[in-house]
């Protein structure tokens, strides 16, 4: 087994991995759908937030009690879980920028290239992060900030060569489009193939940097996008991933208890063969995925990142059919 979901708390942790992909599928519907959901899930409430956290900070640095022992500040220290939160959150500002069209920038055919900007640094903070314990502790373990015990060794290596490779397969960085009721930025070149490799080596990530939350944040929160761009959102699987990662992050900053100390914690097994086996799994994944881009950009003699190259494939027709009709003022620019 991957994680230790069994005994007397089993129940609850089953319920809580529904409820959390459930409520994920729900907040990225509400966020997607209006200007003023985004808005207040992106702007407001982060605003609020950031207010939040520097108040713990500052308050604990003189000394208060109540900052000191505020669950954001004991469990939630680490420099990943705040970049992972803005990162994740700067995404979808953008995405937003470029579905609504706001200002020059969101109108600007150079600015299209931003979520592959933004995807490619959410992905080497977690690269970061991975290598980070194989320094830290080769073929022994070390514990964080946050008192968590991980392990290091070459399944972080490989799964961190994986998510370098993932960078390389997202293709068409161009290809960004609005669709027809403007709810969401279709990258329609980012099919299946991108989003299995991704999922792989995210889940992995997770499972060797952060054993007790993968429960949650490398299955529910994976699985949540994924399922929306294959039934119902084709072609807005980046934006759903992007959005269900920061209302994750900042859900998970301020009531961290939830999966550390409460009836719902799941532990992974924390077995260094297993953490390998998944490792490898994963670069395996993207290998393939990488290969399969490169044999495909060849033969329609394309390059792969400034091109689209799955045109013609189910998944990218499908996200394409969504696409809205180009007004005068598109074509012209």
């Amino acid at each position: 087994m991957l994680f230790q979901v069994y005994g007397d708390t089993a129940v609850y942790q089953w319920i809580g991995w529904i409820l959390v992909f459930c409520c994920l599928i729900g907040a990225n519907e509400l966020a997607r759908r209006t200007k003023t959901g985004g808005i207040v899930a992106f702007l407001v409430v982060p605003s609020i937030l950031t207010v939040y956290f520097i108040t713990i900070y500052v308050a604990a640095a003189a000394g208060a009690e109540w900052a000191l022992t505020n669950p954001t500040y004991v469990h939630m220290t680490s420099w990943f879980h705040y970049a992972k939160l803005y990162a994740a959150t700067a995404g979808c500002i953008g995405f937003m920028a470029l579905k609504y069209k706001w200002g020059a920038i969101g109108k600007s055919e150079w600015f299209k290239c931003f979520p592959f900007v933004i995807v490619a640094i959410n992905i080497l903070i977690a690269v970061v992060s991975d290598f980070e314990s194989a320094i830290r502790a080769w073929g022994t373990t070390w514990v964080s900030t946050e008192g968590v015990t991980l392990m290091g060794g070459w399944h972080n290596v490989f799964n961190g060569v994986a998510g370098l490779i993932n960078i390389a397969c997202m293709t068409g960085w161009f290809g960004i489009y609005v669709s027809k009721k403007k709810q969401d930025m279709l990258w329609p070149d980012m099919t299946w193939v991108f989003i299995v490799a991704y999922d792989l080596w995210n889940f992995c990530y997770t499972y060797n940097c952060l054993p007790t939350h993968a429960w949650y944040c490398g299955l529910a929160l994976l699985l949540a996008p994924t399922v929306a761009n294959f039934f119902w959102n084709k072609g807005g699987w980046i934006q759903n991933r992007a959005n269900t990662l920061a209302i994750w992050c900042m859900f998970a900053q301020v009531f961290p208890a939830f999966q550390d100390e409460s009836r719902f914690a799941v532990q992974s097994v924390n077995n260094p063969n297993v953490n390998l086996t998944v490792s490898v799994i994963a670069l395996v994944a993207n290998v393939l995925a990488f290969g399969y881009i490169m044999y495909r950009a060849k033969k329609q003699h394309v390059n792969p990142w400034l091109q689209e190259v799955f045109t013609g494939t189910k998944d990218f027709e499908q996200a394409m059919a969504r696409r809205e009709d180009l007004t005068r003022e598109d074509l012209a620019a």
